[in-house]
């Protein structure tokens, strides 16, 4: 039987654009090492509305 892998799919959605009160949303999909890195995944990323790179954190 095969294993259970640690590697999942989160869900990246940035910080600054629910403040701004633009409509819409920046999200991205990413996998990352359960084992590795437990804590919630925080990465600097592109957001086309506001046209500049933005902090986007995983979401549940």
């Amino acid at each position: 039987m095969a294993k259970k892998g640690n590697r999942v799919q989160v869900i990246l959605e940035c910080t600054e654009h629910k403040e701004s009160g633009k409509p819409g949303t920046s999200r991205y999909i990413s996998t990352k090492n359960r084992k590795n890195t437990p804590e919630r995944l925080e990465l600097k990323k592109f957001n086309p509305i506001l046209k500049k790179m933005t902090i986007h954190k995983e979401i549940k």
